[in-house]
């Protein structure tokens, strides 16, 4: 069963401006009652991105991260920014006042010398007649609160990165474990090639091929070094920390499984970024209600109390007798199509808007169906390269046992000895694959950190 979810019908609605956002622009998506790609049985997912695993060490670098790293500090600026920018918008609804004083002195030569100070306090207020400043406020307030789910996003992005380059790294030192064993494997080889050679049982050939294969073994460690080295950097420039490869995590954190991920329409609640177009839609859908209002005549007010003397003690001393009260028109009446034509690119841009809201909702669904379908692979490829490497130790096992008897070739054991490396490694980098793509399905699903 299908249920259709009217998209900003509600605000479009409410627009009291003519123009391109008129009600019928509103429009839908049809959403399914269960995500398409979910697995039997329904994978559980933890309430937050920090529950999913119990790794105590990946948990403080995670912290390390949300609390150092330049990105997010940024992030966390413009939020604050926005804040002040709504300040700034909403002040336009009150009166302003200035404050003013002057003090001159002159020389005429009928009159003399003579000296003049004023003091004056300036008032200058704009009724909202058309309400183009209160829309402009609530476009401001749907600009913070876009900047907030912003920031949200960024939290969740950043905690989920440091995570998923834990386990780069996890995965960097347990590959470097494998070449080295591959090393040690390699060389107790070449040490019985280098028996049976001296007991006239093996070819020189044979003694040469497993020392190419040692050789090329020693050098592949260098490049698992590295290889581990930039996984620490990554992850240290994340936590905020200088980009060393100082930082180690050499086992698997284990995996809860706890909260159900809910039904396809919880995204629209739940994710941030989702939240973060919709609100750039309501400010576009605003500010084309202050393009609308800039169309109609406004009506500042001003007015103005103060003194003037010629002896600066009578100023400070008496009370203000000059004043004036002005009220004003200002209306327009030619302007070459400027004001029509910022109003149509409003309205363009508020479609734009609605445009990028419904490519948000779908790819956030896309990555959802994508993380639950690759959960379910995922798990039945690491279950079949377990069994594979089981069977290729008990392989290589027999196949050793059978050189050494005589009765089995060397490029038999080379064979069986490439086999178990080469599943283990795959075998790596499955369980990496599965723990960074429970992390991507808890960020598709808008989990908190």
């Amino acid at each position: 069963m299908r249920a259709s979810l009217l998209l900003c019908a509600a605000i479009l609605a409410s627009c009291a401006a003519p123009g391109p956002l008129a009600p019928g622009a509103a429009s839908s998506l049809e959403i399914p009652a269960r995500f398409d790609a979910t697995p039997a049985p329904v994978p559980q997912v933890a309430d937050s991105l920090l529950g999913l695993f119990n790794d105590s060490r990946m948990r403080r670098a995670v912290n390390q991260a949300l609390s150092n790293n330049p990105d997010l500090k940024g992030s966390l600026a413009r939020m604050e920014e926005a804040g002040f920018n709504t300040r700034k918008t909403a002040s336009e609804l009150y009166p302003a006042l200035d404050g003013n004083a002057s003090a001159g002195r002159s020389r005429l030569p009928s009159v003399g010398e003579s000296s003049d100070f004023r003091l004056s306090l300036d008032a200058r207020w704009e009724l909202d007649v058309w309400g183009r400043i209160r829309a402009g406020v609530t476009a401001s307030t749907a600009d913070q609160a876009a900047a907030a789910a912003d920031y949200a996003s960024a939290r969740q992005s950043l905690a989920a990165q440091s995570m998923q380059s834990w386990f780069d790294l996890v995965a960097a030192e347990k590959r470097l474990a494998l070449g080295n064993r591959r090393v040690t494997s390699f060389e107790d080889t070449n040490r019985l090639v280098a028996r049976r050679f001296e007991l006239g049982t093996a070819s020189l050939a044979d003694l040469e091929l497993t020392r190419t294969d040692l050789e090329n073994a020693r050098a592949d460690i260098e490049q698992l070094k590295d290889n581990r080295d930039r996984a620490a950097r990554t992850l240290n420039l994340l936590t905020g920390a200088y980009p060393d490869a100082g930082i180690s995590a050499s086992s698997w954190p284990s995996l809860n499984r706890s909260v159900p991920s809910g039904v396809p329409s919880d995204l629209l609640l739940k994710r941030p970024d989702v939240d973060a177009a919709y609100q750039r839609l309501r400010a576009a859908d605003s500010r084309v209600k202050v393009a609308h209002a800039d169309l109609f005549p406004s009506f500042p007010l001003t007015g103005s109390v103060g003194n003037s003397s010629s002896l600066l003690s009578n100023l400070a001393n008496s009370s203000f007798d000059t004043w004036s009260v002005v009220a004003g028109l200002s209306a327009p009446i030619f302007d070459a199509g400027l004001r029509q034509a910022e109003l149509g690119a409003a309205g363009k841009r508020a479609e734009q808007a609605l445009a990028a809201w419904q490519s948000t909702v779908l790819s956030a669904f896309k990555e959802v169906e994508d993380a639950l379908g690759s959960e379910r692979l995922l798990l039945q490829q690491e279950k079949s390269r377990l069994q594979a490497l089981d069977a290729a130790r008990s392989a290589e096992t027999r196949t050793r046992r059978d050189y050494e008897a005589g009765i089995s070739d060397l490029l038999s054991l080379f064979e069986a000895q490439r086999r178990v490396f080469s599943t283990e490694d795959d075998t790596i980098n499955l369980h990496a694959a599965r723990l960074q793509n429970r992390v991507a399905l808890a960020l598709a699903l808008g989990k908190g950190v």
